[in-house]
């Protein structure tokens, strides 16, 4: 993989560097089914991500067959495990995990508190059997149809430590209150 040229269509982690990006989302569900980004490939971006001193965002989550099918902790672990097996738990200090599963972006669905809850403890669960330290210290969000009126519940959950916010972000002020009251938020939408 290079880390600098000419690559239509891509930008390298040198210029997001260089423009001042501190946080790279990769994994996302869009890249893996467009682009056919394997779980290999996005393990390789995140060891160039971290070898440039940027935070990956990696986002993990399964299909609605996955889930219907019972498969959301074997997803994930397998996606999870791309980085661990090539890079080590080690990877995961200051980084990043988005738990989206896909059924939930964009379609107003949303996995309740407690089944989001469930899902992030088994992450960190998982990290927990090769580093304990570092799966206290990994940050794990939702993502999945975040908004002013769930962002409290789901922040209120042990291992949500955050959410990343997609279309809810493109309205300022639902934003902000999403953000920085979600206690209000929930409140206000009620």
């Amino acid at each position: 993989m290079n880390l600098s040229g000419a690559f239509t269509g891509d930008t390298s982690a040198e210029m997001l560097k260089a423009i001042g990006a501190k946080y790279i989302i990769i994994g996302h569900s869009e890249r893996r089914t467009y682009h056919q980004e394997s779980d290999e490939f996005i393990a390789r971006k995140f060891a160039v991500l971290k070898s440039q001193g940027l935070t990956p965002v990696l986002c993990i989550g399964e299909s609605e067959e996955e889930n219907s099918a019972g498969k959301t902790e074997q997803v994930c672990a397998h996606q999870i495990d791309a980085v661990l097996n090539s890079l080590s738990a080690s990877a995961f200090e200051n980084s990043v995990i988005a738990y989206e599963p896909i059924w939930a972006i964009g379609t107003g669905k949303l996995a309740t508190p407690a089944q989001a809850q469930t899902v992030h403890k088994f992450i960190r669960d998982h990290i927990t059997k090769q580093d304990p330290a570092i799966a206290e210290q990994v940050i794990i969000q939702y993502g999945g149809s975040v908004n002013a009126s769930n962002a409290a519940e789901l922040f209120s959950q042990l291992d949500i430590d955050g959410a990343l916010v997609g279309g809810a972000s493109l309205k300022a002020d639902a934003f902000a209150t999403t953000i920085f009251n979600p206690a209000a938020a929930a409140k206000k939408a009620s």
